[in-house]
C-alpha cells in the first residue's frame, strides 16, 4: 500500500475540536464534514488539500472528544494518510475503523515541512521525503489493518468477508 501527496503540517495537540468544531456535528454528510475541517486552526485549508495529500501531526493527534467524524473529515478533505508523533488512543483506532491510514514516525514528522512531497510505502515501513531526500523507518501495517484501510474501512472488510 502506497501513498504519495504533498505535506500539510500541523503541531502538536491538535484536538478533534479542531479538526472538526463541534458546531457541525448536526450532519453525517462527508462531503459536508470535509467542508469544515481544519477551519479553526487553518482557514485555508479546503483551498490548499488536493485528494492524495498527506497529514503530518506532533504528538497526541487527535486528543479530545472521541468522535468518527474527525477521521472521516480528513479522509473525505481528500488526506490519503495522517503521519504524527503519535495518536491519541480513540482517534487511532476510529481513523483504521474508517479506513484511514495513520502512521507514528518521530524521525519523519522532525525532518517534514509544510508543501514537502512525501511517499509512503505502508508494506514495508518506509516514509520518503522526495523534498529532501531523506527516508525514514517505521512499524509497517499488519496485514489486517491494510485489509481495512484498502477496503475502506473495517464495516466494508467486513461485509467481503477479508477478516475472520
Amino acid at each position: 500500500m502506497n501513498f504519495t501527496g504533498k505535506v500539510l503540517k500541523y503541531g502538536d495537540n491538535v484536538d478533534t475540536d479542531v479538526i472538526i468544531p463541534a458546531r457541525y456535528l448536526n450532519t453525517s454528510d462527508h462531503k459536508e464534514l470535509a467542508s469544515h475541517c481544519m477551519e479553526d486552526i487553518d482557514k485555508d485549508f479546503t483551498k490548499k488539500v488536493e485528494e492524495g495529500d498527506i497529514m503530518v501531526a506532533g504528538f497526541n493527534f487527535g486528543c479530545g472528544s472521541s468522535r468518527e467524524h474527525a477521521p472521516i473529515a480528513i479522509k473525505a478533505s481528500g488526506i490519503s494518510l495522517v503521519i504524527a508523533k503519535s495518536f491519541a488512543r480513540i482517534f487511532y483506532r476510529n481513523s483504521i475503523n474508517i479506513g484511514l491510514a495513520i502512521l507514528e514516525c518521530d524521525e519523519a514528522v522532525d525532518n517534514i515541512n509544510d508543501g514537502d512531497k512525501v511517499e509512503a510505502d505502508l508494506d514495508n515501513g518506509i516514509i520518503y521525503n522526495r523534498t529532501t531526500g531523506k527516508s525514514f523507518k517505521t512499524q509497517p501495517f499488519p496485514e489486517f489493518i491494510q485489509k481495512i484501510i484498502t477496503n475502506g474501512g473495517l464495516i466494508e472488510t467486513i461485509k467481503k468477508g477479508e477478516l475472520k
